[in-house]
This record gives structure tokens, C-alpha cells and sequence, in this order.
């Protein structure tokens, strides 16, 4: 519909019709520009950081192509608000309030691009660059009794045009049977408090080095690991001297003194893999931890009342976004590489 179609379209409504159009407009006017205006007044307000050094002392240094630009006093770079995040160097920023919302409905690349005029790939891409946001947002250690356990997925080239097998149907079982490097290994971290983590490890069975690299960091000597028996969670919770409770599956427990058990990240567990059957059909293995990402995030924010504002702030935060986003290609080499 182009300016004069909708301008006869809008003079057919009755006063009434156009008031409340208006009002409606007005009221979504602030969800689109939000993401954008609060980002601004954060660093002008010098409540930023230099995404190079760090340094929280910053002058304004003038605009780049729409955007704020300023100089750090400390190493003396420039950057903008946007700089390092992922919606650096993004076109079209005014529409980004508009792809949340419909990325919050979870509507599939062809609806988001059908809705919003973009070409396909654009939704693609700004998908996955929002998802590499949320990589590192809200990893805080974990602390009393912690759940860990490890879940599987099928190996997946969804979307690949350079097979060098045949194409197989999806959802179709493993030709080799247990878990072999047709499969990919997720590690599942949550302790009582909320804190989550969910991380691709390698395909085949998990290793004490992967469980390491996906929470080691966030272990602390206020932790008691709840896993199953695996040797791999043994050797971890030794090298780190926490106190750990293993769970024997072979002999069908489920609950150790009462306490100490594994049933809330078996439910998440659940919950993921009905979420990527579900909505995405299944997802390839290449950016199936930037799914992660994203229900970790819904997970989250379940309790919040403003859902779309706080999954941008989250996503926003990290100043690393645009060199994760650039870095699934070569990520995705190394976990062909890490079998069994």
C-alpha cells in the first residue's frame, strides 16, 4: 500500500476510528524506539564503558552515520553506543523494536520477513546476532546445591547445501546404537537460586574437560554438584574440592538424604528439546547454542512483566555479541572436530 492508498484508507474511518488509531499508534511508538533510546541515554549519561578498554571515562566525540560517537580518555579509541553489540554496524535500527516483537512470538524467518518487508536472510542473520548477545549475560557462580547433567541431540546439518552424505529425513533415529558422534552433547547446570547455564559441549559422550569449560568457572567452594554417577562429574568435583552427590540411574534413584537430586534440570531438559522439536522443527547443530542462548534467557525472565525490554537490555549488555556472532562458523569446526 503506498502514501495516497492509506491516506483514503485512513479518511474512510469515522473521527472515532482515527482517535483510537492514533491512541494505538502513540502507545506502540515508545515499544519500537525504546531499545534504542535507553542504550543512548545510558551512555550519555556516562553510564557506559569503553568497549575496548573498559574505561568508564568517555567524552561525546560527535555522530556516525546516526549514531553517537565518543572518545575514551583512557586509550584514546572511538566507539559508538552501539560498538561491539550486535546491532553494530546494523541497518535498519529503527526496526529493530518491531523484530523483537515478532521474535517474541517465536514466528518462524518467513513470517517475520513477510511482516516486515526485510529479505530473508536479514532475518537470519539478525536472529543470530541477537542470540550471540545473550551468550555470557547472567552467568553469576553458582551457589548451594547445583543440578548438572548432560543431554543429548542428534547431529544436524539442517540447511547445509554442501552434504558430503546423503541427506537423511529429520528427527530419524541414529544408525549406530547409544551415543556415538552422531549425537551432541548439552550440558545442563542449574542451582536453586535461578542460576542456569546451558552449553554445547562436543558429540559422543561428555569429557571432565567439558564439563570444566561449561561451568568450571562459575563453581565455587559454596557449591554442592548433584549429577549422575558418570566418572567425568566425579573427576570435576574432585579437581574443584566441592562436595559432590552422585545419583545412580542403574540402580533407579532419583533422590539422595532427601535433598539432593537432579530433577530440575531433567525437567529443563524436557522442556528444551520439546521447545526445538516443536517450534523450530529441530535446529541445526551449527547454531544449536544460540537456541540455548534463548531459552536460557526465557527461562529467565518467566516472572517478568516486561518481557520485550528486558530480553533487549540482556541481549544488549554484552559488548562481545558482534565477535560471537562472527565466530559460529569456526565454533562449529572445532565441535566437528571434539568426538568421542
Amino acid at each position: 500500500m503506498n502514501t495516497k492508498q492509506l491516506k483514503e484508507a485512513l479518511m474512510n474511518l469515522t473521527s472515532e476510528q482515527r482517535y483510537q488509531l492514533l491512541a494505538e499508534v502513540e502507545r506502540e511508538e515508545p515499544v519500537r524506539s525504546q531499545f534504542i533510546i535507553t542504550r543512548r541515554e545510558q551512555f550519555n549519561n556516562m553510564q557506559g564503558c569503553c568497549p575496548h578498554c573498559k574505561s568508564s571515562k568517555y567524552r561525546k566525540h560527535g555522530m556516525d552515520k546516526g549514531s553517537h560517537r565518543y572518545k575514551c580518555k583512557s586509550c584514546s579509541r572511538t566507539f559508538t553506543e552501539y560498538t561491539g553489540t550486535w546491532m553494530a554496524g546494523l541497518h535498519k535500527k529503527e526496526m529493530v523494536g518491531d523484530y523483537l516483537k515478532l521474535m517474541e512470538q517465536e514466528l518462524s524467518l518467513e513470517k517475520i520477513k513477510k511482516q516486515l518487508g526485510i529479505n530473508i536472510k536479514t532475518a537470519f542473520d539478525w536472529r543470530h546476532k541477537i542470540l550471540s548477545g545473550l551468550q555470557h549475560t547472567d552467568k553469576k557462580h553458582f551457589v548451594g546445591v547445583t543440578e548438572s547433567d548432560d543431554t543429548f541431540f542428534r547431529f544436524s546439518e539442517k540447511g547445509s547445501r554442501n552434504l558430503d552424505r546423503k541427506p537423511r529425513k529429520r528427527g530419524k533415529s541414529a544408525t549406530k546404537r547409544g551415543i556415538t558422534n552422531q549425537h551432541v552433547a548439552v550440558i545442563v547446570t542449574a542451582d536453586r537460586r535461578g542460576q542456569t547455564d546451558l552449553t554445547l559441549a562436543r558429540r559422543g559422550r561428555i569429557r571432565k574437560v567439558d564439563i570444566d569449560q561449561a561451568i568450571g568457572a562459575r563453581i565455587s567452594q559454596k557449591s554442592i554438584l548433584c549429577s549422575d554417577s558418570h566418572v567425568s562429574y566425579k573427576g570435576f568435583a574432585i579437581d574443584k574440592e566441592i562436595e559432590h552427590h552422585p545419583l545412580r540411574s542403574d540402580l533407579k534413584q532419583r533422590i539422595s538424604n532427601g535433598v539432593y537430586h537432579i530433577q530440575h534440570v531433567n525437567a529443563m531438559d524436557s522442556r528444551l528439546k520439546r521447545w526445538i522439536s516443536g517450534q523450530f522443527g529441530g535446529v541445526s547443530t551449527k547454531y544449536l547454542q544460540q537456541y540455548l542462548n534463548w531459552f536460557r534467557a526465557k527461562e529467565s525472565l518467566k516472572q517478568s512483566i516486561n518481557f520485550l525490554n528486558d530480553f533487549a537490555d540482556k541481549s544488549l549488555k554484552d559488548i562481545a555479541a558482534i565477535n560471537q556472532y562472527k565466530a559460529i562458523k569456526s565454533n562449529f569446526e572445532k565441535l566437528c572436530i571434539l568426538q568421542r
